[in-house]
């Protein structure tokens, strides 16, 4: 594939921007740099649909102008792509004058051909859909998207001849599998297609009633429909009816499109019977996704449910927001959108995986090799492993991509990243050292180095900025080109001998609580201040026989990480100026960066009995020193070993 096209629905400006529009376009964002990563020229469209009914009275509500109203709205979505870093190269509007031309082009070449003809019509006319329902579609007499009952409208328009081609659509879907996805929307068209006669489309609506919309070629009486307005746009974009710049549709089309389940009729149905009776090529897909639920219901503005997407970009980092919709949303289906889910996928995958794997192999880097990047020695049964399995999720990762299957892609390239933190864990890289396998250490930490760059490089299309940084901090300058993922896959060795990398990492900082859960304590802690009073803490008294009984020494961090088996324990070796470092557990870990403790002094209780924690044997315990939400270690400047007395 030389090209690739991929549109977001332009998204109707009767209100503002929120999650589910972000979703759809960060899709699309993420399908865009996928293919640019595999070498294709891709191109994304996005944009605003900006004429009908629901525009006109919206403007009134606000005391504006039609054209007042829907430039701001417009701005609105503009300035949120912005900032959500969407890379599309198109921002189409319904009001630019190219695609008024366009639509008229449509409008007329259909018309031409006998598919557009003059009738009078009565019917169920939904507002709020801005189109009207027959009494089979109606669900106990009312809409049913917007559960109000339709307006009897009985008026002449025009007609577009849909029906005509109900056989065609039919088979052209059954001849092709993938033209609409997840197989349960196609099967979805299919049975509006076989349940029912495919009735003919109104197409206009007169002046009379209407008239903030295209004029239609032939008639200067009527207006364009909404629907066939906005779902023109896709060609119009591209020049499609614009003689002098044209050339794009030549290039471009067919297109990828990405619509949510609310408006799959009009695009599995309503826009290749169109393109049919124009003459014009069919799209390629029809990629359906579901809704964000929140508590379990879709979001409303009625509701007060409606999640602002640039306060969750912003708060959790744009690149782990991004991750999170991808990852947890299994496209075609519903997926269920809180803080908490938020916060729990990115601690244990970007924080506890990725980001822990990342902090934990540069800082070993740097200790063991001066940040200087080792040689690849003679490869191990092991070492292999962890190539293949990369290799492996990695293929597969590219095929779901291409299936939109983003969260089953994710969760498979997960697998080698799991499997690397184990391998560290394995192969024992501090105990290589103290051995003097210099070697042998050297090419554990390569064959972990080579295959992190792989999957930085692989995660681009989903987290671009993370991506590109992962890439500098293994010395590495991400440049796109026609060979990039072959090359990546084709050959293990990637960065360069002795070349000097990061020491550190911390892309994917934890986090604790739901902002809205942390609002909700701070306004008890205040209520609870406030109704203190003359409380006084009583301090229990201990005999001095009791704190001699401890053995409290000083010791210096020489190495620090996550435990591999649990969130909220940190796995250190201290050197007490004994024999050997000794391991301890601990409870920390939501305060401290692991790699910034490693050579920090401590204060260790060294006489505690040995007790095991999710696994691993804690020699003693790290004192801290508490203050409100902070955490602090104690310190001393005191050598090795030293009796505090």
């Amino acid at each position: 594939m030389s090209t690739y096209y991929v549109t977001t629905p332009i998204y109707y400006v009767n209100a503002r921007p929120h999650l589910g529009h972000a979703y759809t376009t960060i899709i699309a964002d993420t399908l865009k740099r996928f293919y640019s990563l595999l070498g294709t020229d891709a191109r994304m469209l996005t944009g605003t649909d900006e004429h009908g009914d629901k525009i006109v009275k919206a403007a009134i509500k606000e005391n504006k102008s039609p054209k007042e109203f829907v430039d701001g709205i417009s701005a609105e979505y503009k300035a949120l792509w912005q900032d959500l870093k969407i890379d599309y190269d198109q921002f189409i509007r319904t009001t630019d004058e190219n695609h008024k031309k366009s639509v008229q082009a449509l409008l007329q070449k259909i018309y031409d051909k006998g598919d557009i003809y003059f009738g009078e019509y009565g019917g169920h006319y939904c507002f709020g859909c801005e189109r009207f329902y027959t009494e089979k579609e109606l669900e106990d007499g009312l809409c049913p998207q917007h559960k109000t009952k339709p307006e009897y409208i009985s008026e002449k328009n025009y007609f577009f001849k849909m029906s005509k081609y109900q056989d065609w659509l039919k088979q052209y879907i059954l001849d092709n599998p993938d033209f609409i996805r997840p197989e349960r929307y196609r099967n979805e068209v299919l049975a509006m297609l076989e349940g029912n006669v495919l009735e003919d489309l109104c197409i206009s609506r007169p002046k009379s009633r209407l008239e903030w919309g295209i004029e239609l070629p032939f008639d200067k009486d009527y207006v364009c429909y909404v629907w066939f307005d906005a779902l023109a746009n896709y060609i119009s974009a591209l020049g499609w009816g614009n003689e002098d710049n044209s050339q794009n549709f030549e290039k471009y089309w067919p297109a990828s499109h990405l619509v949510a389940k609310d408006i799959l009729k009009p695009h599995g149905i309503f826009w290749p019977t169109m393109l049919k009776a124009a003459d014009l090529p069919i799209y390629q897909n029809l990629n359906v996704h579901g809704y964000w639920l929140v508590k379990d219901t879709k979001m409303s503005k009625s509701l007060g449910n409606v999640v602002d997407p640039r306060f969750a970009a912003e708060y959790f980092g744009l690149d782990a927001f991004r991750y999170f919709l991808l990852r947890d949303m299994h496209f075609g289906s519903d997926a269920s959108y809180s803080e908490e889910n938020l916060i729990s996928r990115i601690n244990s995958d970007l924080a506890n995986d990725l980001g822990n794997l990342f902090s934990r192999v540069l800082s070993m880097n740097a200790k063991y090799f001066a940040k200087k990047v080792p040689s690849l020695g003679t490869l191990t049964a092991d070492d292999e492993n962890i190539f293949s399995c990369v290799q492996n999720a990695a293929q597969n990762y590219l095929q779901l991509f291409k299936e939109v299957r983003f969260s089953q892609g994710l969760d498979g390239l997960w697998e080698p990243i799991r499997l690397m933190n184990k391998y560290v864990d394995s192969q024992a890289p501090w105990t290589l050292y103290k051995e003097g396998n210099i070697e042998r250490l050297g090419t554990v930490l390569r064959v972990l180095l080579e295959n992190m760059y792989k999957i930085a490089v692989l995660l681009w299309p989903v987290m671009p900025d993370s991506s590109i940084k992962m890439q500098e901090q293994l010395g590495k300058k991400f440049t796109l080109h026609a060979k990039l993922i072959d090359d990546l896959l084709n050959c293990n060795v990637h960065l360069r001998t002795d070349f000097e990398i990061s020491e550190a990492s911390n892309l994917f900082p934890r986090f604790e609580k739901p902002v809205e859960e942390k609002k909700e304590e701070k306004v008890k802690k205040e209520k609870k201040s406030e109704n203190k009073k003359d409380i006084v803490q009583e301090t229990q008294l201990i005999e001095f026989a009791d704190f001699q009984k401890l053995d409290l020494r000083v010791g210096t961090i020489l190495t620090a990480e996550q435990h591999p088996d649990a969130d909220k324990l940190l796995k250190f070796e201290v050197d007490l100026g004994e024999e050997k470092p000794r391991q301890i557990i601990s409870g920390i870990a939501k305060f401290f960066n692991p790699t910034e403790l490693i050579g920090q002094k401590v204060v260790v209780v060294a006489n505690l009995p040995p007790r095991k924690l999710r696994g691993l044997e804690s020699q003693g315990m790290i004192l801290t020193a508490e203050k409100g939400e902070h955490l602090s270690l104690l310190s001393s400047v005191a050598p090795n070993g030293s009796k505090i007395a």
